[in-house]
């Protein structure tokens, strides 16, 4: 029989995938069911109340794209179907849209100290996991934590932007809000510049403040 190898960095794709479908699943969810209960029934209507990953993925940007910038060594880009919200429809369109926003990157905190807290229960009961779970598992606290601070930079179309304009409602935000393409392509040249790196240096801080919470908890 033939020896097989299988590249160490195919495998890291294919655990990363489901890492990226799960966690961006879980952030839009997290805007439509927020949305949902502050007036806005827009997602409910269209299916996307739901964490079933088929609704919220986009075959271009959550399969295609993350698939061609991991084979590539270019920044990592990939994206779900945004979650629609009509802020006439919100009882408070300023307030609530604030909070329809921060969801989003706060779900993904979330996530974080779940995986986090799976690690803990694991060194807890002396369940040593393989080398692979484990890696995901370290992965999984790191990604989440890059997604919330990712999205919670003020650049469109990102949650940052229009909290943004939450904060400060005015002609001027609102003009910036509605960049659109622009902002998306000052994202795009954003990511693959040096100033990307003190962004990547907040994330990595933050990811040391929870992995001292986990040896704290288990030295």
């Amino acid at each position: 029989m033939p020896h097989i190898e299988i590249s160490e960095s195919l495998i890291r794709l294919f655990s990363f995938l489901p890492l990226f479908i799960i966690s961006i699943t879980v952030h839009e969810f997290a805007h439509a069911i927020v949305a949902s209960h502050y007036g806005d029934d827009t997602a409910k209507s269209m299916g996307r109340l739901t964490l079933n990953p088929l609704k919220h993925i986009d075959l271009f940007g959550t399969i295609v794209m993350p698939l061609l910038s991991f084979t590539s060594g270019f920044a990592l880009i990939g994206w779900a179907k945004p979650i629609p919200v009509d802020r006439s429809k919100l009882h408070d369109p300023i307030k609530d849209d604030l909070l329809v926003s921060a969801a989003g990157p706060l779900s993904n905190l979330l996530l974080a100290l779940v995986f986090l807290g799976g690690l803990i229960v694991l060194g807890l009961l002396n369940l040593h996991p393989g080398k692979l779970v484990g890696q995901i598992f370290v992965y999984s606290v790191y990604f989440n934590i890059f997604l919330c601070l990712f999205n919670l930079l003020p650049l469109p179309p990102l949650d940052g932007a229009h909290i943004l304009f939450d904060l400060f409602p005015n002609e001027y935000t609102a003009r910036y809000l509605r960049m659109g393409m622009v902002g998306s392509l000052i994202l795009l040249v954003a990511i693959n510049t040096p100033v990307f790196a003190y962004f990547m240096n907040i994330v990595n801080s933050v990811t040391l403040v929870f992995f001292k919470l986990y040896e704290a908890v288990h030295p």
